[in-house]
């Protein structure tokens, strides 16, 4: 190699070399991407571990429910003029009314509104955890009996019998007296329509096991599952309100547009 072609050959070897910041940002990137990827599955681990009976959780329980609820509730969750005593009501009913978004409530009114949740799964959790050491309660079901298993069709006889008169045959919902409601179960999970049926939240009685059996619960909610996956399948539902109102909508719209066009026709033949 001649003295005229080395810096040639340097030159190339230089222009091919990577940057010195290159292997930093690279090691960044991996960084984020790990740590990214650690701290959502820890979460979520947490999430699904946590231990409600622990004294941990119980007491991180108590800090929240002072931070949060105490104004209505008292302070030992004795209840107040302006929420009930909440001993006893189990841990239950606290996954319901928190993790629904009813509570806190945003406004005093007829009953406690559906809106978005406030509390972390683990906080709900904890709060849960601390409302049922003070006293016993309904617990948060197991997962075999919301999972939606069960035999549909004796569930749909038993909504029929129980829930229908309220919701809906078909869970739509519907109006109840002093501007109360039923509400639609169209988005309900398994778990808090369970959690529904054995704390009687708001308007809705307590069903209790000894009417109707952790089982046949079960088969309600693998039947209001089936419908939240199964649509209507003949085109427009008319909000699911049951036949009496199809069949207004029928005579007011459908024959109306009919006697609408019988004028419309002899206006024009003449």
């Amino acid at each position: 190699m001649t003295e005229s072609t080395k810096p040639k050959v340097r030159a190339a070897r230089k222009t091919g070399r990577r940057h010195p910041l290159a292997t930093v940002a690279l090691l960044a990137i991996g960084l984020v991407f790990t740590g990214g990827a650690y701290t959502a599955f820890s979460a979520s681990t947490a999430s699904a571990e946590t231990d409600i009976t622990s004294q941990q959780t119980i007491d991180e329980g108590k800090k929240l429910f002072q931070a949060n609820c105490a104004t209505c509730h008292g302070l030992e969750a004795q209840g107040t003029g302006d929420g009930p005593s909440l001993i006893g009501v189990g841990a239950a009913a606290v996954d319901f009314q928190v993790g629904t978004g009813r509570m806190p409530m945003q406004m005093h009114g007829p009953q406690a509104e559906v809106k978005p949740v406030q509390f972390t799964d683990e906080q709900i959790k904890a709060l849960a955890g601390y409302v049922a050491s003070l006293a016993p309660g309904p617990a948060i079901p197991a997962p075999e009996l919301v999972d939606g298993g069960g035999n549909a069709a004796n569930g749909a006889e038993l909504f029929r019998i129980n829930c229908a008169m309220c919701h809906n045959v078909a869970g739509a919902g519907g109006a109840l007296t002093e501007g109360k409601y039923a509400p639609n179960l169209s988005e309900v999970t398994g778990t808090h329509i369970y959690e529904a049926m054995v704390t009687g939240p708001q308007n809705m009685p307590v069903i209790s096991d000894l009417n109707v059996s952790p089982e046949d619960k079960r088969d309600i909610i693998t039947y209001i599952k089936y419908m939240q996956d199964n649509r209507s399948p003949g085109g427009f539902e008319l909000g699911s309100l049951g036949p009496v109102a199809e069949g207004l909508f029928i005579w007011i719209f459908g024959l109306g547009t009919i006697v609408a066009l019988t004028v419309w026709i002899t206006a024009k033949s003449n």
